[in-house]
């Protein structure tokens, strides 16, 4: 199974949750098959988890394929991030970027809690959404 990210921390997690039954492996190890040892990436461009999960697993797997990846072999992808009810759902699929392309977790705290000043901690509630696709 090929895990759609170069996260190697996720690779691992992911191989310790599914046991022996499968061998898990992120897409940063095909970086140097790839044509022009161009670096893969997929454009998080969609309105919802789901259809980003679901524009990388398939993107991704077209990239595998291409690279020689037997074409068996599944591919797992995933989006996910923070949706804040008093901010209308927001950072929802910008969650990552929510702060900026470089920004680190710290920034990206730091600018939610300036967006929820003056809301009350009741009004506060939040979720982190996970969506999974499996090509």
């Amino acid at each position: 199974m090929w895990l759609a990210t170069r996260n190697a921390k996720k690779g691992a997690e992911l191989a310790r949750i599914l046991g022996a039954s499968f061998h898990v492996r992120t897409i940063g190890e095909l970086d140097a098959r790839a044509p022009g040892k161009s670096r893969f990436e997929v454009v998080e461009d969609q309105p919802t988890f789901a259809g980003n999960a679901r524009k990388k697993a398939c993107e991704t797997a077209t990239y595998c394929r291409a690279v020689g990846v037997d074409e068996h072999d599944l591919v797992l992808a995933d989006d996910s991030g923070l949706c804040v009810d008093a901010l209308n759902g927001a950072p929802g699929v910008h969650s990552a970027r929510y702060a900026g392309d470089d920004a680190t977790d710290r920034d990206r705290i730091d600018k939610l809690l300036r967006e929820l000043t003056g809301i009350p901690a009741r009004a506060r509630g939040a979720r982190f959404v996970c969506s999974l696709c499996l090509v």
